[in-house]
């Protein structure tokens, strides 16, 4: 300090401080590279524990009639993997048939297409001419050679799908088999009134999700025998394949599922007649109304009973969070959220109020009450006004 002669030491706590600040920096940082390494592993070890909520009630039920447990699991994902396998089977079938069908009938598509230009523009176009410049095109060429450097990329997706996939089953198979191996040693960690609420989350958590999955397999069960019956009726080809497509893709993507399973059948309906296609297009509409407000509220009253606001916004922000995953998995979170909540939060009796309805008290404050009474007080005192006035 000026005026004293000493010189300045520095506070024997700030190297200390210096070193702890670095040292809890160094530590975010590492946590946040680590945390984004692993988040792709987080997600899959995520969507397993969901998996595994799902299968419980199944698996608990085989072991509790004196089955293996690790069996009663093994039984249950196998059923699984063999219905996915059957759904892309025909998937597969359905969309190998069409491009076969579109391949067979180019010459005649190309050749509509040529007639209707010479008609209408006076051309004098033919299909060996558009075939020889659609082959011998800069754009075509340079077409093959990107798809052939993009074989290597294409494979290499697919094989991490599917390494994605096994990485989900397994940790899947093992949170199931050894569910209450896992549950007591959460619960091993906690003080017994932790245990508790910790046990009835758990049990919350199975019964949502559980009955979330199984509700949306019996609505895409009904959903798609309705649109195999409609796609029978008007003969369209592969109604098998389209109505599983239409029950899974309409019950498992939310919200949108509906409409966006319902276009592969109006494109298939279009090839055979487009009347077809506006046939099926009002069916999936009616069918729509029909499952929100008589089907679905009966089927998920007791197991996802939420509002359609709530589902909606947990949708977006599930969707914003984790992508298609996020989608999928958010409502039964959210319902779980909502149960374990409503457990714990203290209700009480609402008053028995009109307003509550929504309907208003008569003779209540309203504004419309108020200018009524104002124009009622007017007309009473011009005659005493005008009176007066004479009277003068």
């Amino acid at each position: 300090m000026p005026g004293t002669g000493g010189a300045v030491r520095m506070p024997r706590w700030l190297p200390r401080a210096m070193v702890l600040a670095l040292a809890l920096y160094a530590c975010f940082q590492l946590g946040s590279w680590a945390f984004h390494q692993l988040i792709g592993l987080l997600i899959n070890i995520l969507i397993s524990f969901f998996l595994a909520l799902a299968v419980e009630p199944a698996v608990g039920r085989m072991s509790a009639r004196g089955m293996r447990r690790g069996l009663a699991t093994f039984l249950v994902f196998f059923a699984v993997i063999i219905a996915t396998a059957g759904f892309i089977v025909l998937l597969g079938s359905m969309l190998a048939g069409q491009i076969v069908d579109m391949v067979e009938h180019f010459p005649k598509y190309l050749d509509s297409v040529i007639s209707w230009i010479n008609h209408t523009f006076h051309t004098e176009l033919s299909r060996v001419e558009v075939q020889d410049s659609l082959l011998h095109s800069d754009w075509l060429q340079k077409y093959v050679q990107n798809s052939a450097s993009g074989v290597l990329d294409v494979s290499a997706t697919v094989l991490g799908g599917l390494f994605r996939l096994l990485t989900i089953f397994l940790f899947s198979f093992y949170f199931a088999a050894d569910g209450p191996r896992l549950r007591r040693t959460i619960c091993s960690m906690l003080p017994p009134a932790r245990q508790t609420e910790v046990l009835r989350a758990w049990e919350i958590a199975v019964d949502k999700t559980g009955g979330y999955l199984y509700s949306r397999g019996l609505m895409a069960l009904i959903s798609g025998i309705a649109h195999y019956i409609l796609l029978q009726i008007l003969g369209v080809p592969y109604a098998p394949a389209l109505a599983v497509w239409v029950g899974l893709v309409s019950q498992f993507i939310p919200t949108i599922g509906t409409y966006l399973a319902g276009a592969l059948p109006m494109l298939i309906a279009f090839t055979v007649d487009p009347w077809y296609a506006v046939w099926v297009l009002g069916f999936v509409v009616i069918y729509q109304q029909f499952e929100n407000y008589m089907l679905q509220p009966k089927l998920t009253a007791k197991t996802v009973d939420i509002h359609p606001a709530v589902a909606f916004g947990s949708v977006i922000a599930g969707t914003a969070l984790m992508g298609a995953v996020g989608a999928l998995i958010a409502i039964p979170a959210v319902a779980t959220l909502q149960a374990f909540l409503g457990a714990y939060v203290k209700r009480y009796d609402v008053t028995d109020d009109p307003r509550v309805h929504g309907r208003r008290e008569r003779g209540g404050d309203s504004a419309l009450v108020r200018i009524r009474r104002a124009l009622g007080r007017e007309r009473t005192a011009e005659p005493v006004a005008s009176t007066g006035g004479d009277g003068s």
